[in-house]
This record gives C-alpha cells, structure tokens and sequence, in this order.
C-alpha cells in the first residue's frame, strides 16, 4: 500500500494535473489514517470539480474524521443536492448526532428507511436520538427494533438494558447485559452495570465478582474501583482490593485511585500510608475528582494525628481540575462540602486556605458508615459500622448516574 501511496505521488509530481492519480491517492490516504494529507487532495479536488457528489462525499468522510463536523455537514449536504444517496443521507444523520441535532440526524435515517427499511443501524440511531430526547419508550422501541434485525447488536442491547435499569426493571436490565456477554465477552460497561445491580440488592459477592471483570478488561474503569472498594470495606476484605489499587497505579498515577487507596488504608488504621495515599493523590490534581481543598483538609488532619511537625515547603500553585464526563466531581460530598459560588477561586492556590478554617474533627467526621445514592441506608448498615473517628459518607459511588447513555456506536 505505501509503495502504491509513493507510485502515485511520483506521478503526480511529474504531472500535477493528473485528476485520477490524485483522486486514488486522496483515497489511499484516507484509508491509511493520513487525513491531514487527503483533506488537502481533496479540497483541491472538489475546488476543479465541484459537481462530483462522490467528491464531497468523500471529503465530508476526511472533515468527519478530522472532527470538523461542521464542514462535514456542509460537504455531505452538497453531495446529497447533487446525488441524494443512502450513504450520503446516512453519514449526514451521523454528522448530526455529533452536533447534538436529533431532529435532523432522525430525518435523515428516516430517509434511508424509506429505500432500506431493513437497515438495523438507522433504528439503532433513531433510538439514540429519541434517548437524548428523553423520549424513553420511543427509545425503547427504536432499539428492540435494531436487534430485531440485527441480534448482535450489542450497542442497542446496552441501551435496553439501561433504560430498563433507569425505570428499576433489574431483571430485564441483567437480561439484555447477559446477552451482551454472550455476544462480547469483553463489554467492560455491561460487568459494570450487571455489579452495580448485583450491589444495590446485596449480593456482595457477585457484584465484587462482576467488577473484577470489569476492571479486567478495562483497567481505566475508576468508578469499578470506587463501588469495589466500597463493598470490600463494607465486608472487612481489604488485601484483595489493596493488591487490585497497586497495581492499577504501577500501571498509571490516578488521583482518585490513591484517594481510594487512602480511604482503605484509614480503614485498617495504617495511619502513615493514609498519609502518603492522601499525598499522592494531591500530586495528581488533574485526575481527582474530589475536591482539593477538602483532601487536604484531610491531609492536614491526618498529619497532625500522626505528629508530622516537620516545617513542609510552601505548597504551589495548582491549576484547578475541570471536571468532565470522564472524571466528574462528586456531588455528594456532604462531609467536604464546599459552597463553589463563593470560593471559586480558593481552591486554585492551597497557599489561600484560611487559618480562621481550622478543620474540626468533630465537624468533619463522625462514625463510618455507607448508604446508597437514593439516600436509602443499607439494612444491614448497623453491621459494618466501624469504630472509625471519621466519616467515609462522602466516599458515595455514582453507579446510578455511571454510563449515561453516551455511547455512541463507531
């Protein structure tokens, strides 16, 4: 392929106007992953012919890989005044979804049912849109659609299953995650979704079996690790999951993986690598979710206990980690909880922490204890209290609220 690549580029540099040469070597390029060099061929393209719908088609699929969705829309809209093709219809529905126009991206799969009515793919996305729409039963019925055509589509069984655990109907959520599994036994999210099930009706053991996998196959999996060391304090098995937060970060630093393994070793009284667990997970501000100020309210705590009197250098400035999809901020920090409209800027610079807010142990911590999202507490809560002087309730997991829906098929 490289040598065909280099063959056409000898031609062309003998003889510049040589339309097919460029028009198959734009095309090689595209399929070799070099974007940047096929965007310019086939601009330059389009600019001598610019009635080729094929053309602009193809320069719609370069923009759309390069993420300029705008410019993809504008080259796929061209191509379909010239030619309206499925294909055409169906990249502009997809273009659209990316720009978050569920309306348009439903016209346009629309439209390619009205000539494929069996296509299993346009179902699935008019679901997604339906979804983002909040239009669940819509949704609902666009996906079963899409596997009924297509029975590995594991995508829209994802979507079944979560909607149905949103409406709290677990037993067809696990159905169509199992299914999944049959189909692709490494989907991370369904081993996931099927713990976190497993969780929230107390069966321990399965839910530790069902994140393991997860963690498994998706080693980046933080909100696995945070629900894993939840259910492992809450039964006394800390080796296990100490052995699984090393690792992960011998692997890779994780600011909120050492501020789990913190809370694990505050569990099991290691006083001084609660210490240095709470350290290290200030060291890695742009991947800790939990609020800054109060770890190292915790910090400061926890060094005081410990009798740490040893002058520490001033601490640096750290840029303030904005949260996203990917790592987002507990919003459930009752403990730490701090009011962001009047300290939007304290927790820029560690040097500002006001003397006058001396963390109180009293305030800041009470008995150990774990509760669900709903705010329901566990029945058998009384059983896994601890004599802990502090409070892990700001150590809630999100599992309700973990894998929203946006997944989108590629």
């Amino acid at each position: 392929m490289e040598n065909d690549i280099e063959s056409l580029q000898t031609i062309l540099k003998d003889d510049p106007s040589n339309f097919q040469a460029r028009r198959e070597l734009s095309i090689l390029l595209v399929n070799q992953g070099f974007n940047e060099e096929a965007e310019q061929n086939f601009e330059y393209l389009c600019n001598y012919f610019p009635d080729d719908a094929e053309l602009h088609y193809n320069l719609g699929i370069v923009y759309e890989k390069l993420k300029k969705f705008e410019k993809a829309k504008e080259e796929y809209k061209k191509a379909i005044e010239l030619s309206p093709q499925e294909d055409f219809y169906y990249n502009l529905g997809e273009v659209f979804i990316e720009l978050q126009d569920w309306d348009n991206a439903e016209e346009c799969f629309r439209k390619v049912l009205t000539t494929d009515p069996n296509d299993g793919n346009c179902y699935f996305n008019i679901g997604l849109c339906d979804y983002n729409r909040n239009e669940k039963n819509k949704a609902l019925d666009n996906f079963q659609k899409a596997v009924s055509i297509n029975p590995k589509d594991i995508y829209a069984y994802f979507y079944i299953g979560y909607i149905y655990q949103d409406e709290g109907l677990t037993n067809f959520a696990e159905e169509n995650y199992k299914k999944i599994l049959e189909i692709s036994p490494d989907y991370s999210w369904a081993y996931f979704n099927l713990g976190s099930i497993a969780f929230k009706n107390g069966n321990d053991e399965e839910a530790k079996e069902y994140l393991k996998k997860t963690i498994q196959y998706n080693s980046a999996d933080i909100e696995a690790y945070k629900l894993l060391v939840k259910i492992c304090l809450k039964n006394n098995e800390t080796e296990e999951v100490l052995e699984l937060l090393h690792t992960a970060l011998n692997t890779e630093p994780n600011g909120d993986l050492y501020y789990c393994l913190a809370r694990v070793y505050k569990f099991i009284g290691n006083m001084n690598e609660y210490y240095k667990s709470l350290k290290s997970a200030l060291e890695n501000p742009y991947t800790l979710s939990y609020s800054k100020k109060a770890v190292k309210q915790e910090l400061e705590y926890v060094a005081a206990q410990i009798d740490i009197n040893k002058e520490t250098e001033p601490e640096r400035v750290i840029e303030e980690y904005e949260s996203s999809d990917e790592f987002e901020s507990e919003e459930n920090n009752e403990d730490f909880e701090v009011d962001n409209e009047e300290n939007d800027n304290e927790e820029d610079n560690y040097d500002n922490y006001n003397e006058d807010e001396q963390y109180d142990e009293d305030e800041e911590f009470g008995e150990y204890y774990d509760s669900d999202e709903s705010g329901e507490s566990d029945e058998n809560e009384d059983d896994y209290e601890t004599d802990s002087e502090y409070d892990d309730e700001e150590f809630e997991d999100n599992t309700e609220d973990y894998n929203d829906g946006e997944t989108l098929r590629e």
